[in-house]
């Protein structure tokens, strides 16, 4: 029953002659959050609780007081969405079996508030019918953990398009008309159910023309801005109209090269509010300074091609079998920023790796002589944490610092007083995937980034070495309507990140825990990969905390960049290899947000995962472990260090285990990856040896 509501509901529905049915105890499910384990990666134990503040927000282009508002705003309605609407016509919600009835409310301009239990503001109210079949099975197998969840029947008569682009809540009660409780809804499943799409996004270019698609099923209204350049004024705002969920428009070519952010007129549940939120194209290939406004280019055009750029798939370094490969771990700017061999304005930057006679590269050329077939380049899209413009950055006084002893008291303030305005980060803040980061750019603005990664990776490739990209889809660097640094979170809010069973965002990651078992999350992912496989030539990705990504998106990315070809995308994507950090906790252990991308489910996948037994292993301990902790390589029993390890019948056993975690390795071709020890191999593919080797440190 579809009810277009008055101005305020008391919490007690009209009379009903159901009759009441069984009472059984409340449904509840503590969802199993267990802590980081000994295989977490030391990187990632090493991040801050929370990112570093983000850049300042430009001139006039977000409320600067926007954030005061925030708190008052969620004071007045729901703070948590504890309800799921799974598809179009099914909405699940752990309630128990006393609730007979619930209702569905809805606000165009989200003006609904409660006080003393009365529901006020609404002008939307839909009775659901409990569906005593429960939840089907491709619900329970895309959201296992809510699979106890009870299930209530939307009427198909209900308009639901229009319904998810409003503030929503549902309210339960039981036989008797007594009110029970309330809560706000979490969208993704019915905004796959009925959004999921595959057509074009970002821009695209014709010859007469460039139109831009925007995937934003919640929005109420899309309009983009033009601007005179990156820092200059608006120029002129131009509608876009919606299709299903998607908004396009299409304009002139001469649209090509324009600096535009979309603004995107949305209900956002972090604010309770109907907000305009200003955001780059997720679909990015060109941004400005610190990313505050995407520049519309095509990534195709000759223009940013550096010399011989479409040969360099017959210039790749040779690679039999993936079991050849041994990679060494880089930091863009670590690599050449103290390297007086570089010119000056090349340091720390994409363009230190074409100085051929620099030190870092001599390096690197004998490492590629000596064996080394990959460079795995620590993140190098666009983050948050390192202005892009160089003029901004703070620095220590190196001769100061000099003068005092290592560790003193005086360096480690020096280095604390400008550490969130300094150039050094690792990069693990994504802001805009598919974009190259602009502080390593000799001009953060316009084509410069682009080009010169492109000359990276080709320098690299002449050099004798594959280019391995970490890629960090795990986690976004801010969330919100209002940060320059949230893009995803201002277009389709609650969608892409992952909420716990409260609605709140899961943070076990780091922070802002994207969730790839929705339609358009594992898409855009996939999308990316293949951004950077054909347009920069990437030979290889490194996943951080792979383990966070589910298993089904690892397989599709492998096979589409499995796909390419050199005639027809200039690649050749049989030699691309996958790897990553197979670490299972958090909220997605044990499969509990469906099957994911750990180390035990990617065996037999042919995608790498770190293997932590072995590291620990050889080298003893582990990353939060004693460092005096001794391993097979490092003088366990043999030579003890004076840290107690156990008692001698103790301190065998231990070496004798770590014995058989090394010789795992070395199974015989014609055994593959099957047996019990094998699952703790280091890549699911068949065929002996190790094939992550690093040249600079072990398996870490």
């Amino acid at each position: 029953m579809l009810l277009h509501a008055g101005p305020a509901f008391l919490l007690a529905p009209p009379p009903r002659s159901a009759a009441p049915s069984s009472a059984s105890p409340g449904r509840s499910r503590a969802a199993a959050q267990s802590s980081p384990s000994a295989a977490h990666s030391g990187r990632a134990a090493l991040r801050p609780a929370a990112p570093r503040a983000p850049m300042a927000t430009a001139t006039g282009e977000e409320g600067a007081g926007a954030d005061v508002g925030v708190a008052e705003a969620t004071q007045s309605f729901l703070l948590d969405a504890r309800a799921y609407w799974v598809t179009r016509s099914l909405i699940a919600w752990d309630v128990s079996d006393r609730v007979t009835s619930l209702f569905l409310y809805a606000s165009r301009n989200a003006t609904m508030c409660m006080s003393s239990r009365v529901i006020e503001g609404y002008d939307t109210k839909v009775e659901l019918q409990p569906e005593h079949d429960g939840l089907p099975a491709s619900v329970t197998e895309k959201f296992p953990f809510i699979s106890c969840y009870r299930a209530f029947r939307i009427p198909s008569s209900v308009d639901v398009a229009a319904l998810v682009k409003c503030q929503l809540a549902v309210a339960s009660f039981d036989a008797h008309g007594n009110s029970q409780d309330v809560t706000g809804l979490q969208l993704p499943g019915v905004l796959d159910d009925m959004f999921a799409y595959t057509g074009p996004l970002g821009s695209i270019f014709s010859e007469e023309a460039v139109s831009l698609h925007l995937w934003a099923p919640t929005a109420q209204d899309v309009c983009v801005s033009f601007y005179d350049g990156s820092v200059g004024p608006l120029l002129e705002t131009v509608q876009l109209t919606e299709s299903n969920g998607v908004w396009s428009v299409s304009g002139p070519r001469n649209w090509e090269n324009r600096y535009y952010l979309y603004e995107v007129k949305v209900y956002h549940p972090s604010t309770s509010n109907i907000e305009k939120c200003l955001a780059a194209d997720p679909y990015a290939r060109g941004l400005s300074a610190n990313g505050t406004r995407t520049w519309l280019v095509d990534i195709s055009s000759e223009t940013l091609k550096p010399l011989s750029w479409d040969k360099l798939a017959t210039e790749k370094p040779k690679l039999d079998s993936f079991s050849d490969i041994s990679i060494y771990e880089l930091h863009i700017r670590d690599f050449s920023a103290h390297d007086s061999t570089v010119d000056c304005h090349f340091r720390g930057g994409f363009s230190a790796f074409t100085c051929q006679d620099s030190a870092g590269i001599n390096h690197l050329r004998k490492l590629s002589e000596a064996g080394l077939t990959h460079v795995h380049l620590l993140p190098s899209f666009q983050f948050g944490g390192v202005d892009d413009i160089k003029d901004n950055w703070k620095c220590v006084d190196e001769d100061e610092l000099s003068k005092s002893p290592p560790g003193s008291d005086f360096q480690q303030a020096a280095i604390a007083a400008i550490q969130e305005e300094d150039p050094y980060n690792w990069g693990y803040n994504p802001v805009v995937w598919g974009v190259p980061k602009g502080s390593y750019a000799s001009n953060p603005d316009g084509p410069s980034r682009i080009i010169e990664c492109r000359q990276m990776v080709q320098a690299l490739n002449r050099l004798g070495l594959r280019v391995v990209m970490d890629v960090v889809y795990n986690h976004l660097y801010s969330s919100g309507p209002f940060a320059i640094t949230s893009v995803l979170d201002k277009i389709v809010p609650g969608y892409y990140l992952r909420r716990d069973t409260n609605g709140q965002i899961e943070n076990s990651a780091a922070v802002n825990n994207t969730a790839s078992e929705h339609f358009m999350v594992d898409r855009l992912i996939v999308d990316d990969l293949l951004n950077w496989a054909v347009n920069y030539k990437v030979d290889g990705f490194r996943f951080d905390l792979m383990g966070h990504i589910m298993k089904k998106t690892m397989i599709r990315a492998k096979s589409a960049l499995q796909s390419l070809t050199v005639d027809e995308h200039g690649v050749d994507g049989s030699k691309i290899y996958l790897y990553g950090e197979g670490w299972d906790f958090g909220e997605v252990a044990q499969n509990q947000r469906g099957i994911n991308a750990s180390q035990l489910n990617m065996s037999g996948t042919g995608i790498g995962s770190f293997n932590d037994r072995i590291r620990d292993a050889i080298n003893g301990g582990s990353p939060f472990g004693n460092p005096l902790q001794q391993g097979f390589s490092t003088g366990l029993f043999l030579e003890p260090n004076g840290f107690y390890q156990g008692n001698e019948t103790e301190t065998r056993l231990t070496l004798a285990t770590y014995a058989d975690h090394i010789q795992e390795i070395e199974l015989e071709p014609n055994q593959g990856w099957g047996g019990p020890a094998a699952r703790w191999l280091p890549s699911g593919h068949s065929g002996g040896g190790t094939p992550i080797r690093f040249a600079d440190q072990t398996l870490n």
